[in-house]
């Protein structure tokens, strides 16, 4: 998902795809403790688009004021 379509939801979906990301972070997490892993890449992917959201809430917040 790209800046400009996290962007284009709103601030709730915004924070439902967090959510969503971070239970796929924790099923990962699990998933290389037990040695199941197959792609690896795709928790700093989980947790890089994680940041990306947060950092436009957190300028939707700023802009308010």
């Amino acid at each position: 998902m790209t800046n400009k379509e996290i962007r284009e939801l709103k601030t709730e979906e915004i924070l439902s795809k967090i959510q969503e990301c971070k239970e796929e972070l924790f099923n990962l997490r699990m998933q290389q403790a037990t040695g199941s892993l197959e792609k690896p890449s795709r928790i700093n992917e989980l947790r890089k688009q994680v940041a990306r959201m947060k950092t436009i809430i957190r300028e939707r917040e700023l802009s308010k004021n």
